[in-house]
């Protein structure tokens, strides 16, 4: 069973603008054999970005995330202790501090990270996009 993290975009992109998903990770989403989380780290992310202005959406995050994440199939996973403190074993290959999350929790976990991002693919976690 693959185990795959959504970066924060890709969520973002599977709710709102499915044609940006490449066919491999659209492909993969259709199996039964892929386990696929979500993280706190990208809660927090959207909600400090729109209350920024840096990101546009239907209505504020919390009239709308938390059912949005109930009802996606996703297993939405809390931030670990253990990937925060992961994150002082990482590379200084990436400033922005929910990517770096992400990775730490990824390591820690095991897992894949479904990103476009191609910073994150220089450390040392397994992507696809």
């Amino acid at each position: 069973m693959r185990r795959i993290l959504l970066d924060t975009h890709i969520f973002l992109w599977m709710q709102f603008e499915s044609e940006k998903l490449s066919t491999n990770l659209a492909g993969l989403l259709k199996r039964g054999d892929v386990n696929w989380y979500l993280s706190q780290v990208s809660v927090l992310e959207i909600q400090i970005k729109h209350s920024l202005g840096k990101l546009q959406l239907p209505a504020a995050p919390g009239e709308w995330l938390p059912g949005l994440i109930e009802k996606s199939g996703l297993e939405f996973r809390p931030l670990s202790n253990e990937a925060i403190f992961m994150l002082s074993k990482l590379p200084d290959l990436h400033r922005d501090p929910f990517d770096r999350l992400l990775v730490s929790t990824a390591l820690t976990e095991g897992w894949e990270i479904a990103t476009a991002d191609y910073q994150l693919k220089k450390y040392p976690v397994r992507t696809l996009c």
